[in-house]
C-alpha cells in the first residue's frame, strides 16, 4: 500500500517552511526578469499537518495526484473565506485542478484522517521566496478577525 512515507522517500521530498513536504521539479529555462517564467513542485501533506496561511504574488495551479482530497482555504482581499476541494470526487464538488489567484491568502489541510495528499503546484512566473509571505496567527487575526477558528487551526495560536 502506498502511503506518505513511500512518496516522501521515493520522490525525495523535504520538509517545507509552511508545513508538509515538497521538492522542486522544474524551472522553465525561459526567463521573465530574473526568474524562470514557470516552476513546479511536488507537495505532500499528511493528516494532521497543514499548509499554514501564506500569500504569493503570482497565480498558483494545484494538481491532485494521490491520497485523500485536500481542502484549500482562501481569504480574498475583501476578507471573504472560501474552501476549494481538490480531488477526484467530482460528484461531491471536488476538482482535480484548482487555481489560487495571486495575492490571495491561503492554506490547506488533508480532508480525511489517517491519510495524506500528494499534489503538484505550478507558479508563473517561477516561485521565488521574495514573492512568498508566511503569516503569523497574530497578524492574520488582526487583518481578518472574523476568521479566528480557521486561522488558529492552520497557523496555531
Amino acid at each position: 500500500m502506498l502511503d506518505a512515507e513511500y512518496f516522501i522517500e521515493k520522490l525525495g521530498l523535504e520538509p517545507h517552511i509552511e508545513g508538509g513536504y515538497c521538492k522542486e521539479l522544474y524551472q522553465n529555462s525561459r526567463r521573465f526578469d530574473d526568474r524562470p517564467i514557470s516552476s513546479t513542485i511536488y507537495y505532500l501533506l499528511k493528516s494532521g499537518q497543514v499548509s499554514k496561511f501564506h500569500r504569493l504574488k503570482s497565480d498558483e495551479l494545484w494538481f491532485y495526484h494521490c491520497g485523500s482530497p485536500m481542502l484549500v482555504h482562501e481569504i480574498n482581499s475583501a476578507g471573504d473565506l472560501s474552501t476549494i476541494r481538490l480531488g477526484l470526487r467530482v460528484e461531491h464538488g471536488y476538482q482535480p485542478q484548482i487555481l489560487v489567484p495571486g495575492h490571495t491568502v491561503f492554506g490547506a489541510e488533508v480532508a480525511e484522517p489517517n491519510s495524506f495528499c500528494l499534489v503538484s503546484c505550478m507558479v508563473s512566473p517561477g516561485f521565488d521566496y521574495r514573492d512568498f509571505e508566511l503569516f503569523s496567527s497574530e497578524t492574520l487575526s488582526r487583518i481578518f478577525p472574523q476568521h479566528q477558528t480557521i486561522i488558529r487551526r492552520l497557523n496555531g495560536i
